[in-house]
């Protein structure tokens, strides 16, 4: 069921291969399976794989074999946008396997052609180590049926050999797959033992094997391959795994058996887990090791900033890991951190964005044409940038065409010229000779001999092969370590086997304090196994690398060669740099307004000399001259707050600007408090005394000074208190404030920063919320009371509709107006001539009104002296007798007088008293004949 679902047979593809190159850039055409096997379309039905005939570009197809049978040749196969698939030149074939237990001889050896898969077609050649004789055939064929056509032979014990004993090593060689760096190591490893295997003081008892696979750098066919090794003889007192996938897998299960695994390939900073991998070595550094010299470039440089970008990848995560760690113990921060699977346009993007100038670059590379093309177009290069990427590329990768990017090979120069890389050193620079004889051009000599005279950049793992020959040679040299050790035990190293600890234990000893000179350099192995290397710096410089220096690890020391060029002037700056200035105040402004203040702090001190010099007249005293000297003193200290207030950074040290701070905020509250508190007051006082009822306006009249000094104190008492709750609690310190930051009209990588000093507490606001809203009060209800009294005088304040300077303005014009003082019976006397003071017809109204008010007072008094008369008249003529009354009768009708009426006096009497003589009408009118002549007068008195 599972083969309808992923396989589709020849019969269902007719489309002949020839097609392929008939069809459109916009896809490529359906290509037939190989014979016994099948295609697997990725996201397709089985629906649409009957009906499509083009697939798209960058589409990837998977062959699958039935049964048994292996795919020989490519495996997976990629549309390019030119309408072909990627490896047309190679053949896919679904072959089936023979038996692996042909591919081991034990007390032997054998080679398989081709190399890699013990497939139809291939041969075996069968021989025996010395001190052994072949039993059976030395050659086997591998049929079209899955099997050999001989059987296995075997390799016996030579009674009459008197040499060397075996040791054996187990070896897994990629010779194809994602890294085939067994193309070139396996013949290095093979130098090595037969030089090793030559040398009379080196193991001189023993002879090294190499029993070695093709691991094709997969995990899996790994695993199969382990199992060979580990469960057929003979057995193996070392593994040596190449790629990092695969050791990681033979590390982790080897220390089951016991065994030391030995790499000569592996980077993976994973594999430096000692808990996990306990017995692993290697040759080749960690990917790691690269860091400690791109710290210590960043360092040389001045760098403190940088950022990354990495594939999603095990090893290229991990080697990020150790360099955040190592920069940061350096004090450099990494401000981005990108990273991207398969397309890095994202990524590329982000760090344009987020303003990277130094990137470090981890990823394989054909992702690195994928990131360059990228950073191409985003303009991330140029004297701004630099760029640190892997040195283990081919030196023209940049030129190499790449269907998966839409750059040409001159963008693509232009945007990695500068860049800067660190590679391990894996061939001795220096001509010297180590532990096998041969210097580093020697072993290039000698391997380039047994390659046959192919192209090395052609060869997989050529540069590697160095770290394969001293790994063989660090074996040898520790194996030989342990051989006095092992026979003062009473062991040897024949007695080997998977459940000897002892032997393991000797062995680990001895790899763990190697130390020679190798054709790669000098060999040494850090506490978790890795090696301790050389790195190399390279520069490119027109199109080509450049040496411009080495770092050796282990001592801390860089060899500069001083020939590193830059597209600007020098290295650039790692981030836009920021120069920080700070603002100060203008000093003409400052000039200029301490001046204007001055000129008022001088008046202030003239208005109030003035004042306190001619206190004694009565219109200052009238004025009320203590509360005009707090006002002028107010004044004074609110303008000397000027000067504080201009006072910044410029003038003072910051340690010294707290003190300024707190000259600024007592002189203007206390300025504020005595200059507004004491007009404030006077206002305060008019409307308290002309707004209440009658009755209560005499009691208020007469004013005491004390109360209104006491409200200033109070206003100022307000002031101090909240001043010193804010300053105890929550002191004033200096604040530096940033502006936006400005570009430099010249054409420069740096932006101006602009600072400015204040002072501020870390409650400002509440604070200020407080004070102003206290003040603002207090001026909004002094608005209130001004407007409620501009229409009333009086003669205790006589200036309260003219607070602050006004008051010396009323005081200076009534000296110019009046000229010498003068005594207030002169003053009193020519109030009537003042017509235009309020005031003084005020006063003259209040006296015309007193003196009415007494005239009335003595008309109504003899008033009622003339009622009491007439009642006794009255009372006399009732004792009359009749008689008389008769002839008093006719003699008054006769000599009646005109009648008194008051409407009549009323005209003689002054208008102000005319009021006050209607209480009389009401009493009846007086008649002649009730009223003697000669009183008459009396009433005009």
């Amino acid at each position: 069921m599972e083969q309808l679902l992923f396989l589709i047979i020849f019969y269902l593809l007719p489309t002949p291969i020839s097609s392929i190159h008939n069809s459109t850039t916009g896809g490529c055409a359906i290509i037939r399976p190989p014979r016994d096997g099948g295609i697997r379309y990725r996201g397709l039905t089985q629906e649409q794989i009957r009906s499509v005939q083009i697939l798209p570009v960058d589409y990837e197809i998977e062959y699958i074999c039935r049964g048994s049978r292996v795919i020989v040749g490519p495996k997976v196969q990629k549309c390019l946008p030119n309408g072909t698939w990627t490896d047309m030149n190679q053949l896919s074939r679904c072959l089936l396997v023979c038996s692996r237990s042909w591919m081991s001889l034990e007390n032997g050896r054998l080679a398989l052609q081709p190399p890699g898969q013990p497939v139809e077609g291939t041969v075996l050649h069968y021989s025996c180590h010395a001190g052994f004789l072949l039993e059976g055939f030395s050659i086997s064929h591998c049929t079209k049926l899955g099997k050999w056509d001989s059987p296995k032979p075997l390799c016996v014990y030579d009674s009459n050999y008197t040499g060397k004993k075996k040791l054996y090593i187990g070896a897994l060689f990629p010779m194809s797959g994602g890294w085939p760096g067994g193309q070139a190591c396996l013949p290095a490893a093979q130098m090595a033992l037969d030089l090793v295997n030559n040398r009379t003081d080196i193991l001189p008892d023993y002879e090294l094997e190499l029993i070695h696979y093709d691991s094709m750098c997969d995990p899996g066919e790994a695993t199969k391959l382990l199992y060979d090794l580990l469960y057929t003889e003979p057995i193996k007192i070392v593994l040596m795994p190449g790629c990092s996938s695969v050791s990681t897998l033979v590390a982790e299960a080897a220390r089951m058996w016991n065994l030391i695994v030995f790499s000569y390939g592996s980077s993976s900073p994973a594999l430096s887990n000692r808990q996990r991998f306990p017995t692993f070595f290697r040759t080749h550094p960690s990917a790691t090791l690269h860091n400690p010299t791109r710290v210590r470039l960043f360092q040389k440089w001045g760098w403190t900033k940088i950022a990354t970008i990495q594939q999603t990848t095990e090893v290229f995560t991990s080697t990020l890991d150790d360099l955040e760690e190592r920069v940061k113990e350096a004090g450099i921060e990494i401000s981005v951190r990108q990273s991207f699977l398969t397309d890095p346009a994202v990524a590329v993007k982000n760090l344009k964005r987020q303003d990277a100038r130094i990137i470090v670059g981890l990823f394989y590379e054909t992702e690195a044409r994928k990131v360059f093309c990228e950073v191409f177009k985003e303009k991330l290069y140029g004297k701004k940038y630099v760029w640190f990427l892997i040195g283990w590329y081919a030196d023209n990768w940049f030129k190499i065409k790449d269907p998966a990017i839409n750059c040409t090979v001159e963008n693509m120069t232009e945007a990695v010229e500068g860049h800067v890389t660190t590679e391990i050193v894996m061939l001795n620079p220096e001509t010297v000779r180590g532990a096998s004889n041969l210097t580093s051009q020697e072993f290039l000599a000698q391997l380039m001999s047994r390659l046959g005279g192919k192209n090395p950049e052609e060869t997989g793992g050529f540069q590697e092969a160095p770290l394969a020959y001293d790994a063989v040679w660090a074996l040898a040299l520790a194996l030989n370590k342990t051989v006095a050790p092992l026979r003062a035990k009473g062991w040897t190293l024949e007695d080997f086997n998977y459940n000897n600890k002892e032997i393991t234990a000797e062995i680990y000893r001895a790899l763990n304090t190697s130390s020679f000179e190798g054709v790669s350099g000098h060999v040494v192995f850090d506490a978790q196994g890795s090696r301790m290397a050389w790195t190399l710096i390279e520069q490119l410089q027109g199109g080509s690398y450049k040496k411009i220096g080495y770092y050796d690890s282990t001592k801390g020391n860089l060899s500069w060669y001083g020939n590193d060029k830059w597209i600007g002037l020098g290295p650039p700056a790692d981030q836009t740099k920021v120069i920080e200035e700070f603002r100060y105040l203008s000093q003409k402004l400052f000039v200029s307004v301490s001046v204007f203040a001055g000129l008022g702090i001088l008046l202030g001190i003239v208005c109030l000399s003035f004042n306190i010099y001619n206190s004694s007249i009565r219109y200052i005293q009238n004025s009320q001259p203590y509360l005009n000297n707090m006002t002028a003193v107010g004044c004074v200290l609110a303008l000397a707050a000027v000067f504080p207030l201009g006072i910044d950074g410029l003038h003072v040290h910051r340690s010294q600007f707290p003190v300024v701070c707190q000259f600024r905020l007592w002189l203007l509250g206390l300025g504020f408090s005595l200059a507004y508190g004491s007009m404030f007051t006077k206002i305060w006082w008019v409307h308290t005394v002309f707004t209440k009822k009658d009755e209560k306006k005499e009691k208020r009249k007469h004013l005491e000074p004390w109360k209104l000094y006491a409200t200033v104190a109070v206003l100022l008492a307000i002031d101090v208190l909240s001043l010193l709750i804010w300053q105890i609690v929550d002191p004033l310190h200096i604040t530096v404030e940033k502006f936006t930051k400005e570009a430099p009209k010249e054409d420069l990588d740096v932006l101006i920063q602009p600072l400015l000093e204040h002072c501020s507490s870390e409650k400002m606001n509440t604070w200020l919320g407080v004070v102003y809203g206290y003040k603002g009060l207090l001026l909004l209800l002094g608005i209130f009371l001004a407007y409620e009294t501009k229409s009333i005088s009086t003669e205790k304040i006589n200036d309260h509709r003219a607070v602050g300077m006004a008051i010396y303005n009323v005081a200076i014009r009534r000296l110019i107006t009046r000229g010498e003082w003068q005594s207030e019976q002169q003053d009193t006397l020519k109030t009537g001539s003042s017509n235009n003071n309020d005031e003084e017809k005020s006063r003259q109204l209040e006296r015309e009104n007193r003196e009415l008010q007494k005239i009335i007072q003595e008309k109504e008094e003899r008033v009622t002296e003339l009622r009491n008369q007439l009642a006794e008249r009255q009372a006399l003529r009732s004792r009359r007798r009749p008689s008389v009354q008769n002839q008093n009768s006719v003699s008054s009708s006769r000599a009646e007088p005109p009648s008194y009426s008051p409407t009549t006096d009323k005209q003689s009497l002054p208008a102000s008293f005319s009021n006050s003589s209607n209480l009389y009408q009401d009493e009846g009118k007086l008649s002649r004949n009730n009223c003697h002549n000669s009183r008459l007068p009396l009433l005009y008195k």
